[in-house]
């Protein structure tokens, strides 16, 4: 098992007219970079120099809070591979206006995301004449190919301008009442950049629209929250679990609207071979396979 990490070094925060913040009194504030940090971290650590090494061409980025998520998955490196991109993105409809995720856009004839927080309500609302979807509804669920080329040669050159500023409440050591201050309004900036900001640098993106209930189970919220939490993506995992085993045949019994129905990943990657487990069989939920 080879798993390398690169872990990130935040940038320091810095005051609006561009100085530098105390935290305590002798180290700089810093703050997070945003997960685009994973680019430098890269660099950093030699991620990207021991891929070549080994002869990586191919890289699948994920988020880790997708119960869903198929690393690896030879369904959407395949179809990348085979348009030739040098950049992909696995998109899903929205739901509805509102739904707080990113969506794939156009900008100057440019692939790029626009975050739900910089879209009009007009533009968040806009349905096609045709078929009534969301125009802009690809949702952006954070899980992204690329060829080791495109990260080398072009994103790593470009990275100096991938930071947006932001401004935040930043803690800072008051020299007057020789403490750290947590302060209640915005008093400096923190620059950072998003994994997506290198999709305009594509000259060859292709994008894989996939469905919701196989694919996306994401944990944002806390136990009992309505959605996104670990309650909710349990249930959407659980629920994928039974359709696989519906699929190879099996008549499923017992509490069939449990949350704690598994097929692991040893025995099934993506719902193929569970014949000789199923096929005429009757599964008690809940059941782990």
């Amino acid at each position: 098992l080879d798993v390398p990490f690169s872990p990130r070094a935040p940038p320091p925060a810095m005051t609006d007219d561009g100085k530098l913040i105390l935290e305590p009194p002798a180290s700089l504030a810093v703050a997070p970079d945003g997960n685009g940090g994973i680019y430098p971290a890269m660099v950093k650590h030699s991620v990207l120099s021991d891929m070549k090494a080994k002869g990586v061409r191919y890289i699948h980025v994920f988020g880790v809070d997708n119960a869903l998520v198929k690393p690896a998955d030879p369904t959407f490196v395949g179809y990348c591979i085979r348009q030739k991109a040098d950049c992909g993105n696995k998109a899903l409809w929205k739901t509805s206006p509102d739904e707080k995720v990113g969506v794939l856009a156009s900008r100057g004839k440019r692939p790029c995301i626009v975050e739900y927080s910089d879209m009009s309500k007009e533009m968040s609302e806009l349905r096609s004449e045709q078929d009534g979807r969301l125009v802009f509804g690809a949702g952006n669920i954070c899980n992204h190919f690329y060829t080791l080329d495109f990260l080398e040669q072009v994103v790593v050159p470009n990275l100096g301008n991938m930071y947006h500023i932001a401004r935040k409440k930043i803690p800072y050591y008051c020299d007057e009442q020789k403490k750290t201050v947590k302060p209640t309004e915005n008093n400096g900036i923190k620059l950072e950049s998003f994994i997506f900001d290198v999709f305009p640098l594509s000259e060859s993106m292709t994008v894989l629209d996939v469905r919701r209930e196989d694919e996306f189970a994401p944990v944002k919220n806390p136990p009992g929250s309505d959605v996104d939490s670990p309650d909710t993506a349990r249930r959407l995992f659980s629920n994928v679990a039974k359709k696989w085993m519906r699929e190879a045949g099996a008549t499923l019994l017992g509490d069939l609207e449990s949350d704690q129905c598994e097929v692991g990943p040893m025995t099934s990657y993506g719902g193929e071979g569970l014949e000789k487990l199923a096929k005429g069989k009757e599964v008690a939920c809940p059941f782990s396979v």
